[in-house]
């Protein structure tokens, strides 16, 4: 071996640790900046809900800043886009229904980002369930009495929803494609100004993922069933739309957070455990109760898992009932 490539051997070997040691040495020097969380949905829903619930134990527990901010539009495309183009370092995280990685793939033909390539699980958040309620000037009083209705009024009663293909508007095709029935459905920008509307008589029902039930439990609004395979501990007297007839109706949907592809694994892992401990929280399982959510931690491999299941389940539902993104 001639002297230069001797000098190059030995100053690879020199370097070598240094290079192995930069992740650790990173991981273990983050955070030292703000981190901001990105929420693929308006302020009032869901999604921005549980940001917000876990935005200040993340803050205490990372000892710098967390700013959620509101990135709607296009089903959490533009929020997923824009942290998919963020840099890998943990600094930048998305808060988003699991639609943006499971079910925007079937809605767009073409995306300005590839959600399985360009995000990665974080950590999943809450296992969010929609609720059938009615304004109660309808003349129903539970779910079999609604589907009767909507039977004997083909095209006359509307629904809202916070977008094309969201869980709320794919648990009305659900709906309409085991009951053999129509309804017309009237897309918001968020789930917050369609049960304003629902609210007002503007629409005759609505799948809400738990911010109306507040309404309920003040007699504003009628719950008729849970669109989950379970009943909500919330609610153990109101029946699941399987109960009310529609066998295997499950529109349940998990929420959580995603970080750019190139965030280093050491550190979607401290994130993983400071979220899940947020999770197991008194506040934090009190808030989701709220919402008629349940905490679902889970490990990052998990939640890439169910995100799968959830694509091939709603994958086949888009397909059949031909629903397009907006």
């Amino acid at each position: 071996m001639n002297n230069k490539l001797l000098r190059r051997a030995l100053l690879a070997c020199a370097f070598a640790p240094l290079a192995l040691a930069a992740p650790a040495a990173f991981a273990q020097a983050y955070p030292n900046k703000p981190v901001r969380v990105i929420v693929s949905f308006p302020p009032g829903g869901a999604a921005d809900q549980i940001a917000r619930a876990v935005g200040q134990p993340l803050q205490e527990a990372l000892g710098q800043p967390v700013v959620v901010e509101n990135r709607a539009g296009a089903n959490g495309n533009i929020a997923g886009d824009f942290v998919a183009k963020q840099p890998g370092d943990g600094y930048t995280l998305l808060m988003s229904s699991g639609g943006t990685v499971s079910i925007n793939p079937h809605l767009y033909p073409r995306m300005t980002f590839d959600p399985s390539k360009d995000l990665v699980p974080v950590a999943a958040a809450a296992r969010v369930l929609v609720f059938l309620e009615v304004n109660p000037k309808l003349p129903v009083n539970n779910a079999r009495e609604f589907i009767a209705y909507l039977k004997a009024n083909p095209g006359k009663v509307t629904f809202g929803s916070p977008g094309n293909g969201s869980s709320p508007h794919l648990a009305a095709e659900m709906m309409k494609s085991q009951t053999n029935t129509f309804a017309t459905h009237i897309p918001y920008r968020g789930a917050a100004p369609a049960m304003q509307d629902l609210l007002g008589g503007q629409i005759d029902f609505m799948f809400d993922p738990g911010i109306g039930l507040q309404h309920v439990k003040a007699g504003k609004l009628k719950l008729l069933a849970v669109g989950s395979p379970k009943r909500s501990p919330q609610f153990p007297d109101v029946p699941t739309m399987d109960e009310a007839g529609l066998k295997g109706f499950d529109a349940d949907t998990w929420f959580g957070f995603y970080a750019p592809a190139a965030t280093p694994p050491a550190v979607i892992s401290r994130l993983n455990t400071e979220i899940n401990k947020i999770l197991r929280s008194p506040a934090f399982v009190e808030r989701m109760n709220a919402i008629g959510a349940a905490p679902v931690p889970m490990s990052p491999q998990d939640f890439a898992a169910r995100a799968q299941i959830d694509s091939v389940r709603f994958g086949a539902l888009i397909k059949a009932r031909n629903i397009k993104g907006d």
